[in-house]
């Protein structure tokens, strides 16, 4: 598919660990120049913004090897790059061409995708941007799942931290990432804090707080009223409890971005095209249904088949050879929060599905580890879910389970 109209500029990246080699040829002027980015998130976005500013937000093409799933997913968020990922034995066998010696050179290996754009552009397939609307998603769903992330890490020092001064807080409340338990640390900081405090007002706080079980209320209270402290010196509970508000007002904050996130990251689902197609996946929800939606994205040209998915998303292994052994490992370079959206999807499937969860134990009776049982039927998912994707049908559990029937799978009598 071509883009229309003409390019500001033609960019070549050779991508490495530390650093991506970038050709540009400046198509009004053909002047070439010659470039080095670090590889970090910050210093592309900044790098990409500069290219922004100085062509007017004008289209330009870029050329990258296919296989830098990290690099592609990072530079699709920009509207104005269209890009045009190839084979990298395309790239390898244009090199040897002019190359007999087959010696890799960076710098050189960007001039050669710049060349590949100049000269055979009309054979190569550009990547189109997603809709404003799913770059919008795919934003706010990344931004989410770091959220998410640090009230994890809040939460770990908060435990820590109560353990040693305060561990009564861990049994009164089994979920301490809410707002209630953020607010009681902040207004009780410790189990002396609450000595004198009338059981009238705590029963206030909690039902403003929407906790109005009697049972529930009536075991906390209790347990207030009977705790005794753990430690007694002045120091160590004055220091812990201003840490502990100060975690508190952290993760309050945090919870309360999290929640306008979820608000945005709704309102533009319910209005996305293909957003019930993912929350007819089993245990999808809102939230996996939205990170499933911006990982696939909306262009239906960008995955050809599944296999480039499970290869691009990481979730596909790497096997290795070397003489007569080989072996399989992890595909370190990918971009992660595709991974962690169809992996984490699929450990939540377990608990919807039954085939899925037959696979998952059938997997772990092989000898497989947690996640690596996981990652194995994250594997089966991708397929089912780019099938759907591409037909735009909605997943539909009895007919998988017939179909594994039909086959004879092992899977089917748990499923039944």
């Amino acid at each position: 598919m071509e883009p229309p109209g003409e390019f500001a500029a033609l960019i070549g990246i050779d991508w490495s660990d530390t650093k991506h080699d970038i050709c540009l040829v400046d198509t009004t002027t053909g002047a070439q120049e010659l470039s080095v980015v670090k590889q970090t998130p910050e210093a592309l976005n900044d790098w990409v913004l500069g290219l922004r500013a100085r062509f007017g937000g004008a289209k330009i093409a870029v050329c990258l090897e296919q296989s830098r799933g990290p690099l592609v997913y990072a530079l699709l968020k920009y509207d104005f790059l269209i890009l045009y990922p190839i084979n990298p034995k395309t790239l390898a066998r244009f090199r040897e061409a002019f190359t007999p010696s087959r010696a890799k050179d960076d710098p050189r290996d960007a001039e050669y995708l710049v060349e590949l754009l100049i000269h055979h552009r009309e054979r190569l397939r550009a990547w189109m941007p997603d809709s404003e609307r799913t770059r919008t998603l795919q934003l706010l769903v990344e931004h989410r799942r770091r959220l998410v992330g640090d009230q994890t890490r809040i939460s770990n020092r908060m435990t820590a931290l109560l353990k040693g001064y305060f561990p009564q807080i861990l049994a009164w409340f089994p979920d301490i990432r809410t707002a209630m338990v953020c607010d009681f640390l902040l207004r009780w900081s410790s189990l002396d804090a609450l000595r004198g405090v009338r059981r009238q007002t705590l029963l206030k706080f909690f039902r403003e707080h929407n906790s109005q079980r009697k049972e529930t209320l009536d075991a906390r209270l209790d347990a207030i009223k009977a705790a005794a402290p753990l430690v007694t010196d002045a120091a160590v509970i004055n220091a812990s409890v201003m840490m502990a508000r100060a975690l508190a007002a952290q993760m309050k904050t945090t919870l309360a971005a999290v929640k306008e996130f979820d608000q945005q990251i709704e309102a533009l689902c319910a209005a996305h095209e293909d957003f019930e197609l993912f929350t007819s996946l089993p245990g999808a929800g809102p939230v996996y249904a939205s990170r499933l939606l911006t990982a696939m994205g909306s262009n239906r040209e960008r995955w050809a088949s599944a296999d480039e998915l499970l290869r691009f998303s990481g979730v596909a292994p790497v096997v290795e050879r070397s003489g007569k052994s080989s072996w399989t490992r992890w595909r370190y370079f990918c971009p992660k929060f595709i991974r962690q959206a169809f992996v984490e999807y699929a450990g939540e499937s377990i608990r919807h599905s039954e085939w899925a969860k037959s696979f998952y134990e059938r997997q772990r009776a092989k000898g497989k580890k947690h996640q690596a049982a996981v990652r194995a039927l994250a594997y089966k998912w991708i397929r089912i879910i780019w099938k759907c994707w591409q037909t735009r049908m909605k997943y539909d559990e009895a007919r998988y389970v017939e179909c594994l029937r039909k086959k004879g799978s092992a899977l089917v009598a748990a499923a039944a």
